[in-house]
Formats: structure tokens, C-alpha cells, sequence
């Protein structure tokens, strides 16, 4: 396969990871992320998290699109915003707050730093 061209699957290759300590503040939530690529910069690939809540901060731009599951992201001292499948959004550098997930959420994600 050309290398200007990738097929995005998420079937092997996977990393498990979970929240910090200091970050977690409800449940256990277990990550699991399918990177496709990672270069300059720029990380995409799928990621899927069991139900929990923890803290967020985000200091690069990431867009998402939400191909299961049900969560919140909630913005410190703003707004709550419920995400589900079909559900595409940017989160901008300097975004802190929480994500909780309801229900075990899978999505594609492109980051660039």
C-alpha cells in the first residue's frame, strides 16, 4: 500500500492505558488506542474508553468524531457538552475540564500540535 494512503482500522497494535491518579475522579476507566499515525506533529488514530470521569487539559487542537457510545465533556466553570455517535467537534488548546464517559465511547481523532 502506498505511503501517502492509509486504511484507518482498529484491530491491532493496541495501547492500554488508564487516567493518572491525580486526574481520576470517578470509576475506572480503561483506554484503549488504535494510533494509525504519528509524525510532525500530527497523531490520528481511534481510541475507546470503558465508563469513568476524569480531569482534562488540553494544549494541542484535536478534532473527534464520535463512532459509539455516550459522553460528557465538560468545560471548568461552562458548559457540559454530550457527545454520541455521529458527533464530530474541536477541542482547542487550553480547554481544561472533564470527560465522563456513560457509556463505553469509541472515536477517530486527529491531533496536531
Amino acid at each position: 500500500m502506498s505511503e501517502t494512503f492509509l486504511r484507518i482500522t482498529a484491530t491491532e497494535n493496541a495501547e492500554i492505558d488508564r487516567p493518572s491518579a491525580d486526574r481520576l475522579i470517578a470509576g475506572s476507566p480503561e483506554f484503549t488506542t488504535w494510533n494509525i499515525e504519528e509524525r510532525d506533529g500530527l497523531y490520528c488514530g481511534t481510541w475507546r474508553s470503558t465508563p469513568g470521569k476524569w480531569k482534562i487539559q488540553y494544549d494541542e487542537w484535536e478534532y473527534c468524531r464520535i463512532l459509539e457510545g455516550h459522553s460528557i465533556i465538560s468545560e471548568d466553570g461552562g458548559k457540559e457538552f454530550e457527545v454520541r455517535a455521529g458527533d464530530s467537534f474541536v477541542i482547542r488548546p487550553g480547554f481544561s475540564g472533564t470527560w465522563e464517559v456513560i457509556e463505553t465511547t469509541t472515536k477517530e481523532y486527529v491531533i496536531r500540535l
